[in-house]
């Protein structure tokens, strides 16, 4: 499991492609509805130690948002899952991209951030 794994489930879920939002940067990239522009999800090329890791090796990971606070603090719980990374930590989570997490899991947290990101209307 890797980036392209999930770029390629989020185009094929979704219809979505990848959104590169910040001048001379080509590797964060933005996943976002199509209809309302919010973002669902973030991929970045950053280093573990800015998880909280104790080594600077680099490493692709995702932001995603989860709205139910119980299953928030859960998540940041298990293995190869943080409080966001450089994002709201209440709401979003990182997922690291490196194999740790099961591209079962990313899927279903990909559809929850979807969700939760979604217009009212389509919400329902």
């Amino acid at each position: 499991m890797d980036r392209k794994t999930v770029e390629k489930y989020i185009s094929e879920q979704y219809g979505v492609e990848p959104d590169f939002p910040w001048e001379g940067d080509t590797v964060s990239a933005v996943f976002r509805h199509i209809d309302n522009g919010k973002w669902f999800a973030l991929i970045m090329h950053i280093s573990k130690a800015k998880l909280g890791m104790e080594t600077d090796e680099p490493a692709d990971v995702m932001n995603l948002k989860i709205d139910d606070p119980m299953l928030h603090d859960m998540l940041v719980h298990e293995k190869g899952i943080f409080p966001s990374y450089h994002m709201n930590k209440q709401h979003w989570i990182t997922v690291l991209l490196d194999g740790t997490v099961e591209m079962d899991q990313i899927s279903a947290l990909i559809d929850m951030s979807y969700q939760a990101t979604a217009s009212k209307r389509r919400k329902r």
